[in-house]
């Protein structure tokens, strides 16, 4: 089970977690980006702009499955690095059924708060329907979404990393099927995009309760499914919380952040809100790549952390973000290339082509700082410090963040709204490298070696 971890090859060991992560975050973007396409073929603006407009909110429901996804991942590669099985397996237990409850919860709040969620998202006349239409369905499936997006943090810290994967994979697959069958020949728009979202997180929802089922009926003691086994304690609850809040409100920041700009892209109007909408779903591609690297690198560091294997940690560290890095710097270069031929796939008109090509230009510089980010800010939440991970969030969120875009729409209106996340961006990545170097300097008295080595 915790082969994977103990890889002695460090490259190895970082590809064997990292890789199968980033499959799995493609995928996601890939059925985000169908749905964009499948909504694009509809021709109507206003349709885009309700999908592009939603996203905060689904982001947020995915966030509170992250108190428990995220918290209890933490909690239990660090139980199993310190050889504590039993425990893990009731820190499980007790994240999975508070995850239905949780989504049961969600689920009747949002359908009765609907209209003004609506228009908290940023919707006007002109999208308002298919605003709510989106919404509606996703809260139909709220329940889902928890478990899906909580399962693949608690698997992967299991050492199931296959699973994990494979889980992810069938929920996205069956989401763009449905997809187009929903908005193509039954023409249901941005509902029909909604409902198949909701309906694949179903999907991979009931393949990972059965390989749940079945590690139990193996008799691994990681995964006890039984009602009877919920029996958590202070400290439980206290550990999976105290990691899985802040890496919620890290979600919750990012989507009020996100709320913002879109309030204020959409000064501008509905075309612009659609073509801000395909340049970010674009730049989404190392976005995710980089966040899947980074949640897949975790539950090794935490690993490492819970068996005192400091040095195999801090390489482990330094290769990951140098890859990122990398990662980063490769679609830089193709987006400011290639960035007008990209935005023309999702898009028919030839203004908005041009302008989403633009935009994704300046967010497409970014891109290699997500590689230092977000792993310093999984460092920090795999070792359990999870206040420092959100210190970082709060400072992009809402310290850096929502005043650059205020800041650059007065003084260069739309387009330095755009630029408003590259350069935040810049200027965190430095902070978290200042962040992440007295860090190391502390745990190592002071004195650190930058080079990392490929075995410890």
């Amino acid at each position: 089970m915790t082969s994977v971890f103990e890889e002695s090859n460090l490259s190895k060991a970082i590809a064997r977690v990292g890789l199968p992560a980033m499959l799995g975050q493609l995928t996601t973007l890939i059925y985000n980006m169908a749905d964009t396409f499948f909504v694009s073929l509809t021709k109507e603006p206003a349709m885009i702009a309700a999908v592009t407009l939603c996203v905060p909110i689904l982001l947020i429901i995915m966030s509170i499955a992250c108190v428990f996804g995220m918290g209890g991942s933490s909690v239990i590669a660090r139980l199993l690095g310190e050889g504590r099985q039993d425990r893990a397996g009731k820190t499980m237990n007790f994240c999975t059924y508070v995850m239905v409850i949780a989504g049961v919860v969600t689920a009747v709040l949002g359908l009765l708060f609907l209209t003004p969620l609506a228009e908290l998202a940023g919707a006007d006349a002109e999208n308002m329907g298919y605003t709510q239409d989106y919404l509606r369905y996703i809260f139909w499936g709220a329940p889902f979404i928890m478990l899906s997006n909580g399962f693949v943090h608690l698997f992967r810290s299991a050492g199931l990393i296959r699973e994990s994967t494979v889980g992810l994979i069938l929920g996205n697959g069956v989401n763009i099927v449905l997809d187009y069958v929903f908005i193509i020949p039954l023409g249901w728009g941005a509902a029909g995009a909604a409902a198949a979202t909701s309906l694949g997180f179903a999907c991979s929802s009931v393949y990972y309760l059965a390989c749940m089922i079945r590690q139990h009926n193996r008799g691994n003691a990681l995964f006890p499914v039984s009602p009877r086994a919920f029996r958590p304690d202070r400290g439980m609850v206290g550990n999976v919380v105290t990691i899985g809040i802040p890496g919620a409100l890290i979600t919750v920041l990012m989507s009020v952040a996100n709320i913002v700009l879109n309030n204020y892209i959409a000064i501008y109007g509905s075309d612009a809100v659609a073509a801000y909408g395909i340049a970010y779903k674009i730049d989404m591609v190392p976005i995710m790549l980089s966040v899947g690297l980074s949640q897949g690198v975790t539950p090794l560091i935490g690993y490492c952390f819970g068996a005192g294997q400091r040095e195999r940690m801090t390489s482990a560290m330094r290769l990951s973000i140098l890859y990122g890095i990398l990662l980063g710097g490769v679609f830089t270069v193709l987006f400011l290339l290639a960035g007008r031929q990209l935005t023309a796939v999702f898009l028919h008109e030839e203004d908005l082509i041009a302008q989403a090509g633009y935009f994704l230009k300046v967010l497409c510089l970014s891109a290699p700082a997500l590689g230092v980010i977000n792993m310093v800010t999984s460092y920090f939440q795999a070792l359990g410090k999870a206040l420092h991970s959100l210190a970082i969030t709060v400072l992009r969120n809402a310290v850096l963040f929502i005043p650059a875009v205020i800041l650059l729409n007065r003084q260069w209106g739309l387009t330095g709204v755009i630029a408003a996340q590259p350069a935040v961006e810049a200027l965190l990545t430095v902070i978290c490298l200042i962040l992440y170097t007295l860090e190391l300097r502390a745990a190592h008295g002071g004195s650190i070696d930058i080079r990392p080595s490929e075995t410890v």
